[in-house]
């Protein structure tokens, strides 16, 4: 059974499908606007707006800390109890250089602050902190699926290898709309739809 949403859909394929044709929609209009641009760089406010923004027509929680306890196989994500306070945590980590930027990243992903659409939100967010410190951005199309998935999953333990695959494939087309969509793209080769146990608080 799929996440209740606005859209009335009880079918799990339907709603990813639906998902996927919204938040491209909102995405490229996040981008065009200069909406994304004008946001703060790092924040939790900057990334519980992309959320927002990306799946208010979604879910009655977009840009909403999520209530539930989630697990994606045997990892359990950040109890909601503590959630706000470590989300707290992670925005004031430093955001200067490549390192400091990917161990914000690998922080934000393990709290997992949003019951759905945290890998979207989560790459968009991360991209700004870096087309704003470093002048550059991901070219996620030259990211591979499973090199990635594997990376993040070792993330919480080791981190050297995400960094290793991100910086292979930084960029600095930080106003290239193809770019930035290609990012969207990937998103659902990464994450698609995600049926996370929880346990409701």
């Amino acid at each position: 059974m799929p996440i209740k949403n606005k859209q009335g859909i009880t079918d799990s394929a339907e709603l990813a499908r639906t998902e996927e044709r919204i938040t491209k929609k909102k995405a490229a209009l996040l981008f065009e606007s200069g909406q994304l641009d004008r946001l703060e760089a790092g924040t939790f406010k900057a990334l519980s707006e992309i959320h927002r923004i990306l799946f208010e027509d979604i879910y009655e929680f977009a840009g909403k800390l999520r209530s539930e306890n989630i697990a994606k196989g045997s990892f359990r994500f950040a109890s909601a109890m503590y959630l706000e306070s470590a989300v707290s945590t992670i925005e004031k980590m430093p955001q200067t250089t490549f390192d400091e930027i990917i161990e914000k990243y690998v922080e934000m992903n393990i709290a997992h602050p949003f019951r759905e659409g945290n890998g979207r939100s989560g790459r968009i967010w991360l991209d700004l902190m870096l087309k704003r410190s470093l002048g550059k951005v991901i070219d996620w199309s030259a990211v591979n699926k499973e090199d990635y998935l594997f990376a993040m999953e070792r993330s919480p333990v080791r981190d050297t290898e995400i960094k290793h695959i991100l910086s292979l494939a930084l960029t600095d087309k930080i106003n290239d709309r193809e770019t930035y969509m290609k990012g969207i793209d990937a998103s659902y080769m990464y994450e698609g739809y995600t049926a996370y146990k929880t346990d409701e608080i």
